[in-house]
C-alpha cells in the first residue's frame, strides 16, 4: 500500500478504487487494486537498473492483463530476446512483465534499450 500511496500522491490519483476495498469490490475486484501505470513504472525501473545510467531506454510497451490486488507481491522481470547493432550501438530487445507471487503475469510487454557496455 505504501507504493500505491506514493504513486497516487505524485500523480494526484487518489481514486477510490485504488484506495478503498469497498470501491474495488463494487468495480468487480476482491479489494482495492493498484494503478496500471504503477506496473508500467516497475518495468521502467527494471530496465533502468539493468542498463544503468549509461544505457538508454528507446521504447517500452505493455499490455495490462490483470489487476494487482491489495496484498499481492508484484515483481518485474525480463528476458533478452534480441541483440543487434544499430548506428554503432548495441541495441537489446527484452520481453518484460510484472507478475504476482504465484507467477501470474499482470502486465506483459517489450522494450528496446541501447545498452551500456556491461556483461549480460
Amino acid at each position: 500500500m505504501e507504493h500505491w500511496n506514493r504513486y497516487a500522491a505524485v500523480n494526484d490519483e487518489f481514486v477510490p478504487i485504488h484506495m478503498d476495498d469497498e470501491a474495488g469490490r463494487q468495480a468487480g475486484y476482491a479489494s482495492a487494486f493498484g494503478m496500471g501505470n504503477l506496473q508500467y513504472s516497475y518495468l521502467h525501473n527494471l530496465l533502468r537498473l539493468w542498463t544503468g545510467d549509461e544505457g538508454e531506454i528507446l521504447e517500452v510497451s505493455c499490455q495490462f492483463r490483470s489487476a494487482n490486488i491489495k496484498g499481492q507481491i508484484v515483481t518485474a522481470g525480463g528476458t533478452v530476446t534480441d541483440v543487434a547493432t544499430e548506428s554503432g550501438r548495441r541495441v537489446v530487445g527484452i520481453d518484460v512483465w510484472t507478475e504476482d507471487q504465484g507467477g501470474v503475469r499482470l502486465c506483459v510487454g517489450h522494450a528496446r534499450i541501447a545498452a551500456s557496455e556491461r556483461p549480460s
